[in-house]
């Protein structure tokens, strides 16, 4: 298991996994937890606002693999000169 993580190209698509589960996770909780109208049972409810906790964690994460992975593989975003 750990070979998979020494890969940098496996991290980096496992990190854009992470990214859309992340997104998908906090838009369906704010649309559970905030948009819909209708009546939910309680616990669908403290679901979908565990959702909007989860949702941007599983993001950050994600965005921190992506750093490390582009990092190894030696694509470094150009920065500014000051």
């Amino acid at each position: 298991m750990f070979d998979f993580f020494t890969n940098p190209q496996n991290v980096l698509h496992l990190s854009s996994r992470v990214l859309g589960a992340g997104l998908a996770l906090l838009l369906a909780g704010i649309y559970g937890a905030y948009l819909y109208d209708g009546h939910l049972p309680i616990m669908v409810l403290v679901s979908m606002h565990a959702m909007t906790i989860i949702g941007p964690t599983l993001l950050k994460i994600g965005y921190v693999m992506r750093l490390l992975a582009q990092h190894r593989l030696g694509k470094h975003p150009i920065a500014a000169v000051a």
